[in-house]
C-alpha cells in the first residue's frame, strides 16, 4: 500500500479518523423506529421516518469534509 493515493483532494475537518460508531448508532435507531412504525397498525404506517430525523451530520466527530490544494499539500494525498 505504499503507492496508495487519494483520487480526490478532500479531507475531514477535524482529526477524527472515522464516524463509524455514530453511523452505527444512528442507523440502529432508524431501523428500530421504522420497524415499530411498520408493525404498529394503529399509528397509520403510511408515513415512515426519514433517516435525517435520526441523524445529524454536524454532531458527528468529523463535521463534514473540506477540499485542499494537492499541489500545495502533496502529503495530504497519501492514504
Amino acid at each position: 500500500m505504499s503507492r496508495s493515493r487519494r483520487k480526490r483532494p478532500f479531507r475531514g475537518i477535524t482529526t477524527a479518523n472515522s464516524e463509524k460508531k455514530e453511523k452505527r448508532l444512528y442507523n440502529r435507531n432508524f431501523r428500530r423506529t421504522t420497524k415499530q412504525k411498520v408493525n404498529d397498525l394503529d399509528s397509520g404506517a403510511d408515513v415512515l421516518p426519514h433517516i435525517q430525523e435520526h441523524s445529524n451530520p454536524w454532531r458527528m466527530e468529523k463535521d463534514g469534509k473540506v477540499r485542499f490544494d494537492p499541489k500545495k499539500q502533496p502529503k495530504q494525498m497519501r492514504k
